[in-house]
Protein backbone atom coordinates (compact mmCIF):
# COMPACT_ATOMS: atom_id res chain seq x y z
CA UNK A 1 0.00 0.00 0.00
CA UNK A 2 2.84 2.42 0.79
CA UNK A 3 5.50 1.13 -1.62
CA UNK A 4 6.22 4.55 -3.14
CA UNK A 5 7.19 7.74 -1.42
CA UNK A 6 4.05 9.52 -0.30
CA UNK A 7 3.32 13.08 0.66
CA UNK A 8 0.68 14.15 3.12
CA UNK A 9 -2.29 16.04 1.78
CA UNK A 10 -4.58 18.21 3.85
CA UNK A 11 -3.82 18.40 7.57
CA UNK A 12 -6.67 19.19 9.95
CA UNK A 13 -7.30 19.17 13.68
CA UNK A 14 -9.49 16.39 15.07
CA UNK A 15 -12.47 17.51 17.15
CA UNK A 16 -12.29 16.50 20.82
CA UNK A 17 -15.41 14.32 20.53
CA UNK A 18 -13.88 12.46 17.57
CA UNK A 19 -10.60 12.18 19.47
CA UNK A 20 -12.42 10.56 22.42
CA UNK A 21 -14.09 8.15 20.00
CA UNK A 22 -10.70 7.26 18.49
CA UNK A 23 -9.24 6.61 21.96
CA UNK A 24 -12.19 4.34 22.76
CA UNK A 25 -11.88 2.52 19.44
CA UNK A 26 -8.15 1.94 20.01
CA UNK A 27 -8.77 0.47 23.47
CA UNK A 28 -11.56 -1.77 22.08
CA UNK A 29 -9.41 -3.00 19.19
CA UNK A 30 -6.17 -3.33 21.19
CA UNK A 31 -7.16 -4.02 24.83
CA UNK A 32 -3.54 -4.45 25.92
CA UNK A 33 -2.94 -0.78 25.01
CA UNK A 34 -5.47 0.40 27.65
CA UNK A 35 -2.84 1.09 30.36
CA UNK A 36 -0.78 3.11 27.85
CA UNK A 37 -3.52 5.07 26.06
CA UNK A 38 -2.86 8.26 28.06
CA UNK A 39 0.78 8.02 27.07
CA UNK A 40 -0.06 7.52 23.39
CA UNK A 41 -2.89 10.08 23.12
CA UNK A 42 -3.08 12.30 26.22
CA UNK A 43 -6.57 13.61 26.97
CA UNK A 44 -5.67 17.29 26.60
CA UNK A 45 -3.57 16.86 23.45
CA UNK A 46 -4.57 17.87 19.92
CA UNK A 47 -4.65 15.03 17.39
CA UNK A 48 -4.06 15.84 13.70
CA UNK A 49 -5.64 14.09 10.74
CA UNK A 50 -3.59 13.87 7.56
CA UNK A 51 -5.08 12.74 4.27
CA UNK A 52 -2.81 10.38 2.32
CA UNK A 53 -3.20 8.92 -1.18
CA UNK A 54 -5.55 5.95 -1.75
CA UNK A 55 -8.10 7.15 0.83
CA UNK A 56 -5.83 6.60 3.80
CA UNK A 57 -6.18 8.71 6.93
CA UNK A 58 -3.20 9.14 9.23
CA UNK A 59 -3.63 10.28 12.82
CA UNK A 60 -0.62 12.07 14.26
CA UNK A 61 0.23 13.79 17.53
CA UNK A 62 2.94 16.47 17.65
CA UNK A 63 4.07 15.44 14.14
CA UNK A 64 4.50 11.80 15.22
CA UNK A 65 2.39 9.28 13.30
CA UNK A 66 0.28 7.07 15.57
CA UNK A 67 -2.42 5.19 13.65
CA UNK A 68 -3.62 4.94 10.07
CA UNK A 69 -6.87 3.78 8.54
CA UNK A 70 -7.84 2.84 5.01
CA UNK A 71 -11.46 3.91 4.39
CA UNK A 72 -13.58 2.04 6.99
CA UNK A 73 -10.99 -0.58 7.94
CA UNK A 74 -9.86 -0.78 11.57
CA UNK A 75 -7.30 1.65 12.95
CA UNK A 76 -3.86 0.15 12.39
CA UNK A 77 -0.90 1.26 14.50
CA UNK A 78 2.15 2.85 12.90
CA UNK A 79 5.25 0.70 13.35
CA UNK A 80 6.75 3.34 15.65
CA UNK A 81 3.85 2.75 18.07
CA UNK A 82 4.35 -1.01 17.74
CA UNK A 83 8.06 -0.61 18.52
CA UNK A 84 7.27 1.57 21.56
CA UNK A 85 4.72 -0.93 22.96
CA UNK A 86 5.76 -4.33 21.55
CA UNK A 87 3.82 -6.53 23.99
CA UNK A 88 0.43 -4.93 23.30
CA UNK A 89 -0.28 -6.48 19.88
CA UNK A 90 -0.99 -9.92 18.41
CA UNK A 91 2.26 -11.14 16.91
CA UNK A 92 3.32 -13.60 14.22
CA UNK A 93 6.80 -14.45 12.92
CA UNK A 94 8.01 -14.95 9.37
CA UNK A 95 10.96 -17.11 8.40
CA UNK A 96 14.25 -15.72 7.12
CA UNK A 97 13.37 -16.39 3.49
CA UNK A 98 10.34 -14.11 3.56
CA UNK A 99 12.06 -11.09 5.14
CA UNK A 100 13.46 -9.56 1.96
CA UNK A 101 10.14 -9.93 0.15
CA UNK A 102 8.13 -8.35 2.97
CA UNK A 103 10.59 -5.45 3.25
CA UNK A 104 10.28 -4.80 -0.47
CA UNK A 105 6.50 -4.52 -0.20
CA UNK A 106 5.42 -7.95 -1.40
CA UNK A 107 2.31 -9.69 -0.19
CA UNK A 108 2.91 -11.86 2.87
CA UNK A 109 2.11 -15.42 1.88
CA UNK A 110 1.13 -18.21 4.28
CA UNK A 111 4.27 -20.36 3.67
CA UNK A 112 6.39 -17.62 5.24
CA UNK A 113 4.43 -18.11 8.47
CA UNK A 114 4.05 -21.90 8.45
CA UNK A 115 7.60 -22.97 7.56
CA UNK A 116 10.24 -23.92 10.13
CA UNK A 117 11.21 -20.35 11.11
CA UNK A 118 7.67 -19.01 11.09
CA UNK A 119 5.42 -18.81 14.13
CA UNK A 120 1.66 -18.42 14.41
CA UNK A 121 -0.24 -17.64 17.63
CA UNK A 122 -1.15 -20.54 19.92
CA UNK A 123 -4.62 -22.10 19.85
CA UNK A 124 -5.96 -19.82 22.60
CA UNK A 125 -4.75 -16.64 20.82
CA UNK A 126 -6.15 -17.38 17.35
CA UNK A 127 -6.74 -14.43 15.03
CA UNK A 128 -9.54 -14.29 12.52
CA UNK A 129 -9.81 -12.77 9.07
CA UNK A 130 -9.77 -8.97 9.27
CA UNK A 131 -7.84 -8.80 12.56
CA UNK A 132 -4.73 -6.64 12.70
CA UNK A 133 -1.49 -8.56 13.18
CA UNK A 134 2.06 -7.46 13.85
CA UNK A 135 4.68 -9.49 12.01
CA UNK A 136 8.22 -9.86 13.27
CA UNK A 137 11.12 -11.44 11.42
CA UNK A 138 12.96 -14.56 12.52
CA UNK A 139 16.11 -13.62 14.41
CA UNK A 140 15.14 -9.92 14.71
CA UNK A 141 13.80 -8.03 17.71
CA UNK A 142 11.63 -5.36 16.09
CA UNK A 143 8.42 -5.83 14.12
CA UNK A 144 8.76 -5.44 10.36
CA UNK A 145 5.13 -5.39 9.18
CA UNK A 146 1.69 -4.53 10.50
CA UNK A 147 -1.45 -5.22 8.52
CA UNK A 148 -4.87 -6.80 8.30
CA UNK A 149 -5.13 -10.59 7.91
CA UNK A 150 -6.81 -11.91 4.77
CA UNK A 151 -7.39 -15.33 6.36
CA UNK A 152 -7.52 -16.46 9.96
CA UNK A 153 -4.54 -18.12 11.63
CA UNK A 154 -6.41 -21.44 11.87
CA UNK A 155 -7.01 -21.34 8.10
CA UNK A 156 -3.34 -20.43 7.49
CA UNK A 157 -2.27 -23.52 9.48
CA UNK A 158 -4.66 -25.77 7.55
CA UNK A 159 -4.06 -24.53 3.98
CA UNK A 160 -0.38 -23.52 4.29
CA UNK A 161 -0.71 -21.48 1.11
CA UNK A 162 -2.37 -18.32 -0.09
CA UNK A 163 -2.28 -14.66 0.91
CA UNK A 164 -1.96 -13.95 4.64
CA UNK A 165 -1.57 -10.13 4.54
CA UNK A 166 -1.82 -8.42 1.16
CA UNK A 167 -1.17 -4.82 2.11
CA UNK A 168 0.24 -3.27 5.20
CA UNK A 169 2.82 -0.93 6.62
CA UNK A 170 6.40 -2.23 6.65
CA UNK A 171 9.83 -0.91 7.63
CA UNK A 172 11.19 1.50 5.04
CA UNK A 173 7.95 2.08 3.13
CA UNK A 174 6.44 5.43 2.21
CA UNK A 175 4.55 5.74 5.51
CA UNK A 176 7.68 4.93 7.52
CA UNK A 177 9.65 7.63 5.65
CA UNK A 178 6.82 10.20 5.65
CA UNK A 179 7.89 13.59 6.99
CA UNK A 180 5.14 15.40 8.85
CA UNK A 181 5.76 19.07 9.41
Amino acid sequence: MFKKEISAGAKSKVKSSVQRAIRTKIVETYPLLAPHIDEIIPKKSQLDLLKLPDRVSLYALDNKPLFWQHMDDPLIPHLKVVHAFPTCFSRMRIDRGAIRFVLSGATLMAPGLTSAGGLLPHADDQLKEGDVAVVEAEGKEEACLVGQLRMGTEEIKEKKKGVAIDSGHYLGDGLWNLMID
